[in-house]
């Protein structure tokens, strides 16, 4: 006869002897008849009201089969991961992340544009929740790590908990954001936008199409979301919805990895622009038309690329970054001078009123060149222009605390980078954990976080909701 099975018969037993006055359910982990329960049974005979850093146990096995299944669902080949938002490989891996919801004893719903919501209800159901969460939509031949680490992290650190024997007083919620990534409709972080309530993005998505021209709502239909109509206000979160939104996240930057640090408390997150640029010119044949008399809209392009180096660099910050990502040229031949040039800009700064002045430096050049190159400026449109995010004092001070009873080293740090809980910020009281990834590495095949980093950036998930909930 197996110990566990003598252990539950005495268990029985004592359930069968003991008063019933001294069985009824109390607040105090010191009541010795529970004690005495749980020493001769070998099972929690209660859910606790509060949490233990030492009681923490991250399945490590299970979390990084799970990183590794989830990036087979992808559109090139390993290492590297593609996952489009409403592609096929995208549908495949919401409904894995459904499913270890699920398993998780998460109650599911998705909205209009597919945010998908796990939800563990907590003693107080009727007060706003603790949500955590990030995406799985990754860019062409990324990493399997970026975003999947807080949306996997976030259901183990769910089941962390429950294997604590912990029952949370405010509900936890974990998101599954929709298309993070700008990659298929070049809108980053649309999801959480529209759960901000961003009215003009739900208006501009009913005329917006993809680079094969397949509009977003019937891209969305085909995914099975935007059943109804193209009216998706029922997204919109009203503010307060959540009591505290958490990311764990890895910090696509090398910082935490050269210091050998554990954690990173966000303290901010950039405020990022985005620009398109078009300049127009009279093209011609490569070998024909004399250098003095060309009209070259591809070298325009170039030169504005260049001012937009030179206008960051003498911003006088280091926390100043401009990014020029795209550049196409038309008609796209080596014999053919470009009548055409189109240029996608990305600058960011953690102060917002420094980052708009090097857009206003960036537009004066862009007149200057086009006048300079006898060519038109034919469209310079700021795309968005987003406001920095703070993260929440009492956050920060939770996040702290358990990484401080984790005994894990931290430092606090700002996001270079976009994140969903930018918007989310205008939702609820927002905070972010980084954990260390290999020299910074994101967004490429050689991306990569270790198992122990991941489970540290777990555990200070796990216990930071906890604390949170108990509020």
């Amino acid at each position: 006869m197996g110990l566990r099975f003598l252990q539950a018969l005495l268990f029985l037993s004592i359930l069968f002897f003991f008063p019933a006055n001294l069985l009824v359910y109390s607040s105090n982990e010191d009541d010795p008849a529970i004690k005495t329960m749980e020493q001769f049974s070998g099972f929690a005979t209660h859910e606790s009201q509060s949490c233990s850093a030492s009681a923490l146990s991250v399945d490590t096995e299970s979390l990084q089969r799970q990183i590794d299944e989830l990036s087979t669902f992808s559109d090139t080949p390993a290492p590297s991961v593609t996952r489009i938002l409403y592609s096929e490989k995208d549908v495949l891996a919401r409904r894995y992340i459904k499913n270890l919801m699920g398993l998780a004893g998460l109650s599911i719903r998705e909205d209009a544009v597919g945010n998908i919501f796990g939800r563990w209800n907590g003693n107080d159901p009727e007060i706003p929740p603790v949500a955590t969460g990030s995406h799985v939509d990754a860019i062409p031949y990324s990493g399997k790590y970026d975003g999947v680490v807080g949306v996997l992290g976030a259901i183990e650190a769910v089941n962390v908990l429950r294997r604590s024997g912990f029952k949370p007083k405010r509900s936890l919620e974990v998101i599954l954001f929709t298309s993070e990534e700008p990659t298929r409709f070049g809108i980053s972080c649309l999801g959480s936008r529209l759960l901000a309530g961003s009215e003009p993005l739900a208006d501009a998505l009913r005329r917006t199409v993809d680079g094969h021209n397949v509009s977003f709502f019937d891209a969305a239909r085909s995914a099975g979301y935007a059943q109804d109509r193209d009216d998706l206000s029922s997204v919109f979160l009203k503010k307060g919805s959540y009591s505290a939104f958490l990311e764990l996240h890895i910090e696509q930057g090398p910082l935490l990895e050269e210091e050998g640090t554990s954690i990173g408390i966000v303290t901010a997150i950039a405020a990022p622009a985005s620009i398109k640029v078009d300049f127009e010119g009279n093209g011609g044949h490569a070998g024909a038309v004399l250098m003095p008399y060309r009209n070259d809209a591809g070298l325009a392009a170039a030169e504005l690329a260049l001012a937009v180096e030179e206008h960051v660099l003498q911003s006088g910050s280091i926390d100043t970054v401009g990014t020029v990502g795209i550049l196409d040229l038309h008609p796209g031949a080596i014999n053919s001078i470009p009548s055409k040039a189109h240029i996608e800009i990305d600058t960011r700064d953690i102060d917002e009123k420094r980052r708009n002045s090097v857009i206003e430096k960036i537009h004066h050049s862009a007149i200057t060149i086009a006048k300079a190159r006898k060519v038109k400026l034919s469209e310079f449109r700021i795309v968005n222009q987003d406001p920095p995010a703070l993260s929440d004092e009492s956050i920060i001070k939770a996040m702290e605390d358990a990484s401080e009873e984790l005994n894990l080293t931290r430092k606090w740090m700002i996001s270079r980078a976009y994140h969903d809980s930018l918007f989310m910020a205008r939702v609820s009281p927002m905070g972010m954990i980084f954990i260390p990834c290999y020299k910074g590495y994101s967004h490429k095949p050689e991306e990569y976080a270790s198992i122990e980093n991941i489970a540290d950036g777990v555990k200070v998930l796990a216990l930071t909701m906890a604390k949170l909930s108990l509020k």
